[in-house]
């Protein structure tokens, strides 16, 4: 009951001046004529017309935004921006309606006569606009929503915390925002790690010495990435030979972890249950032909030895 009540009262103050204001608009003239003010109509018509305007405006906008907001509560929450730019449309439609009933003219003499300044402000704000429209793009597209991990072309990592109409914000796991103007990240690739599903699968690359079997090598580091507590274990850690190189064999320990926020703390466990593994198997490290690697860029490196004779 108190959802319903909050919903009503949401939309009890533009309800009530949209059906005051069409009330008077459509008997206004009836009224005058009746109360025999002398009055010229016109000016009241045009002022109750105007606010039946936005008055309808403002209650399109607020259904819209409450209609967001129920559908975001069983999916993803919904971007602030998307309603924001509803009510705008619905607020600028009200406001050419009005211009129109002020000076009379048609919906094609009111867009004629306004092209003119709309070009100039255009090329004024031409990058201010590029940021709207990229941000109007995000609102329609939703790539991304708030609360979601993203990476920005591979270099800015964070979670969504405000999509406005020229920026995104981010919060990132060292606790700092970004932001970033919204033409900026629709030119950019854009990583979302937390759709379709929070979970996702990634990896790192260890590189073994030939002394090891393909096959024992496998099975010594699916066991040692299983044994780790925070990863997801269902799938389960699998491992796959990425090549046969000079240096050794490189294999690639692929695992899934829950969200982007725990992805660090699943690759430091990771390593240190395969840094584990090794040690138990009786290999004394650091072993010349050993080196871990994370997603390419090496991370330990142990040169060979050369015996001198």
């Amino acid at each position: 009951m108190s959802a319903i009540r909050k919903t009503f009262l949401r939309i009890l103050w533009p309800l009530l001046c949209t059906g005051l204001a069409i009330a008077a608009y459509m008997l206004h003239q009836p009224v005058m004529e009746w109360l025999e003010l002398g009055i010229p109509p016109k000016p009241i018509r045009v002022l109750t017309g105007a606010v039946a305007y936005f008055s309808a405006a403002w209650l399109g906008g607020r259904l819209v935004a409450m209609a967001l907001e129920r559908a975001g509560r069983k999916r993803r929450q919904v971007p602030k921006l998307l309603p924001e730019l509803i009510s705008a449309a619905l607020f600028l439609a009200a406001t050419l309606a009005t211009v129109m009933l002020v000076i009379g003219q048609s919906w094609s003499g009111a867009l004629a006569g306004s092209g003119l300044i709309i070009a100039i402000l255009g090329f004024a704000l031409r990058s201010t606009l590029a940021d709207v429209f990229a941000g109007i793009a995000v609102g329609i597209e939703a790539p991304y929503r708030i609360g979601d991990w993203v990476s920005i072309d591979d270099q800015t990592r964070g979670r969504v915390i405000e999509i406005g109409w020229r920026t995104t914000r981010l919060f990132t796991r060292n606790d700092t925002y970004v932001i970033l103007p919204n033409s900026q990240i629709a030119r950019q690739k854009l990583t979302n790690y937390s759709a379709p599903n929070r979970k996702y699968r990634t990896q790192v690359e260890v590189v073994l010495s030939h002394a090891f079997a393909v096959s024992d090598a496998r099975k010594l580091l699916a066991e040692a990435a299983s044994r780790s507590p925070i990863i997801v274990q269902t799938p389960a850690p699998d491992v796959r030979v990425a090549s046969y190189d000079p240096e050794g064999i490189r294999y690639n320990v692929r695992f899934w972890v829950p969200s982007f926020a725990d992805d660090i703390d699943c690759r430091d466990a990771i390593f240190a249950e395969i840094d584990a593994a090794l040690r138990n198997s009786g290999l004394p490290l650091p072993v010349p032909g050993i080196r871990i690697l994370n997603g390419g860029a090496e991370v330990a490196s142990t040169p060979r030895k050369v015996m001198e004779h």
